[in-house]
C-alpha cells in the first residue's frame, strides 16, 4: 500500500501529469473521473492534480476541472514562436477583407489539423473551429490540402482512422458503403492532386463548406494549409471555383515568403 500510495517519479510522473492535462482538455471536470479513466490510485490523482494547480496548469471552477492560466500563456507563446502564424496573417487578413467569409491557417499535428490563425467572416456565421482546436484531416478542405503531397495509401489510412463507425462497421453492407466511401474519397484527393487545392462539401460540420490550399516551405514541402469556409448558401459550387485563385494566390505568397520558389 505505501508503494502505491507514494508519489510516482522520473518521467512517469511528467507523462502522468500530462495526461491529466490532456483529459481535463477534452471534458474530465472532476477527480474521481480522472481516477476511473486513468486507473490510478485516488492518492496519486491528488497529489498531481494539487502541483498541476499549484503551477497554473490547472484550476477549479464552480463547473469543475479547467485549464490554468499557464497554458493560456504557453499557448500564445508557441503560436508567436510559430514563423508560420506570423507571416502568414497579414495574407490572410487582406483575404478574409475580400472575401468576408471565415479565413483559417491549420497545420497538420500527428493525424489532425491543428488551427493556428481564425479570421471570423463578416457575414453572422459561426463555426466550430477555434485556434488551438483540432479537426479530422480527411474531413476537412483544409486537412485534404495538408494531405495532397502524402501516397494515396496514407490518404486511405487516414481516413479509415476518422471514418464514422457505421462506415466501418463490420456487416455486409455497411462493408460495401464504407469501401464505397473511400473508394469516393480517394478519388477526389487524386482530383484535389492536380488541381493543387481541396474542397470541404459539409463533410466536417453541416452546412459549412470551403476551399483550401497548401501552404509549401523552401524544400517544397507542404507545412500547412489555408481555407475559405462559408455557409452553404453562400458557398454555391460556381463561387467555390471563383474563390480557387485567391485562395492559390494567397497561399502561393505565404509560401514565397517561407522560402518556396513558386513557379512562374
Amino acid at each position: 500500500m505505501r508503494q502505491a500510495d507514494s508519489p510516482p517519479k522520473g518521467a512517469q510522473t511528467l507523462l502522468t501529469g500530462l495526461s491529466l492535462v490532456r483529459l481535463v482538455a477534452d471534458g474530465a471536470r472532476k477527480a474521481s473521473e480522472l481516477q476511473r479513466v486513468t486507473g490510478l490510485p485516488r492518492s496519486t490523482v491528488h497529489r498531481l492534480l494539487q502541483a498541476l494547480k499549484s503551477e497554473g496548469y490547472l484550476r477549479d471552477t464552480p463547473a469543475g476541472l479547467r485549464l490554468g492560466p499557464t497554458l493560456i500563456e504557453l499557448g500564445f507563446s508557441a503560436l508567436s514562436s510559430n514563423p508560420l502564424a506570423a507571416v502568414a496573417r497579414p495574407f490572410l487578413e487582406d483575404l478574409a477583407a475580400e472575401v468576408l467569409d471565415t479565413v483559417h491557417l491549420a497545420v497538420r499535428d500527428h493525424e489532425s489539423v491543428l488551427y493556428l490563425v481564425k479570421i471570423p467572416g463578416q457575414r453572422g456565421a459561426e463555426m466550430r473551429s477555434r485556434v488551438g482546436s483540432r479537426m479530422p484531416l480527411t474531413r476537412t478542405g483544409i486537412g485534404k490540402a495538408i494531405l495532397l503531397d502524402d501516397e494515396p495509401a496514407i490518404w486511405a489510412e487516414c481516413w479509415r482512422a476518422e471514418a464514422p463507425a457505421d462506415e466501418t462497421a463490420a456487416a455486409p453492407a455497411a462493408n460495401t458503403a464504407g469501401a464505397k466511401a473511400e473508394e469516393d474519397f480517394l478519388g477526389r484527393m487524386h482530383h484535389y492532386r492536380k488541381g493543387g487545392y481541396a474542397y470541404d462539401m459539409e463533410e466536417n460540420e453541416p452546412g459549412i463548406r470551403c476551399v483550401a490550399a497548401p501552404v509549401r516551405d523552401g524544400s517544397r514541402a507542404i507545412v500547412g494549409a489555408i481555407s475559405v469556409s462559408a455557409t452553404a448558401p453562400y458557398m454555391p459550387p460556381n463561387r467555390m471555383r471563383e474563390l480557387l485563385t485567391p485562395v492559390q494566390d494567397v497561399a502561393d505568397a505565404i509560401s514565397k515568403e517561407m522560402g518556396h520558389k513558386v513557379a512562374g
